[in-house]
């Protein structure tokens, strides 16, 4: 087994994910995996970043399929006897103008990548996080601006600091099956299936932290949900403000808190500063 500290990143043949690689194999002490639904572009993604003089590894990872994701997990834990920075970076969005997709099929699709597989790559890997690990779950903006728009009672539902995993989990089910229906406005949804999504993702960072510290509070993990800005990528495009690079900052200031960091945990940060939720 390797004594080497290893840091993985979910999503990250391209965009913001890639600079995340990118910039971790300059600042992190180990080994640092690319990963890809696809080999061939994740190897191409690698292969880009030895030519600037880096060396990261690759890995296959399709955060959709329980068994990719099984088969990293146990490769982490055979080779390095589990992973010290795991980085959720992999998500999708429709394009909310030009895509006709019906909205039902839209919240399906976006809430099993953006909310349930990240959901599943936790569930999966947080028990091989070492101790003094860092998770970096990455949500949006998008998702306390969807929360304004949520009824009274869902954000009150959300904003709550008891709530469990299986109520979140039933209402992101719930929204699936409201906005299939057609009646997701009227049971106090917006009309926003990624901004859902990432309320979803930014819930569930504040209950796994809770946990971490509940279950595993002489390991001090640090988890935080984070957004990393309006980044031109092939989600967000051309005329967004931020570079991929830059994009990155807080992906990665959360990817190497110090050993001696008590916080942030369980926040929800933005340009490394932590905000309100």
């Amino acid at each position: 087994m390797s004594t080497a500290r290893v840091a993985l990143v979910t999503g990250s043949n391209k965009g913001i994910g890639f600079a995340v690689v990118r910039s971790l194999c300059k600042q992190f002490t180990g080994d640092v995996y690319l990963t890809a639904r696809d080999p061939e572009l994740g190897v191409a993604a690698v292969q880009s970043l030895q030519s600037e003089g880096l060396n990261p590894l690759f890995h296959q990872l399709d955060i959709n399929d329980i068994n990719s994701v099984r088969k990293v997990r146990d490769f982490m834990k055979e080779k390095y006897g589990g992973l010290d920075v795991l980085v959720n970076n992999a998500g999708i969005a429709f394009k909310v103008v030009e895509d006709t997709t019906p909205f039902g099929i839209q919240a399906d699709v976006t809430l099993r990548t953006n909310f349930f597989a990240t959901r599943e790559i936790c569930n999966e890997l947080l028990p091989i996080i070492k101790p003094h690990g860092r998770v970096v779950n990455v949500s949006s903006l998008c998702s306390s601006m969807a929360l304004k728009k949520c009824s009274p009672d869902l954000q009150a539902k959300f904003t709550s600091d008891t709530i469990t995993e299986d109520e979140l989990v039933k209402l992101m089910e719930k929204f699936v099956e409201d906005a299939k229906s057609g009646v997701h406005v009227q049971q106090g949804w917006p009309e926003w299936g990624y901004g859902v999504s990432k309320i979803g993702v930014t819930v569930l960072s504040r209950i796994q932290a809770r946990r971490l510290k509940e279950e595993r509070p002489q390991d001090r993990i640090l988890l935080n949900a984070c957004c990393p800005g309006w980044v031109r990528t092939d989600m967000a495009g051309p005329k967004a403000t931020k570079s991929p690079d830059e994009g990155a900052i807080t992906l990665v200031y959360l990817a190497l808190l110090s050993a001696e960091a008590d916080e942030p945990h369980g926040q929800f940060v933005i340009d490394k500063k932590v905000q309100n939720w």
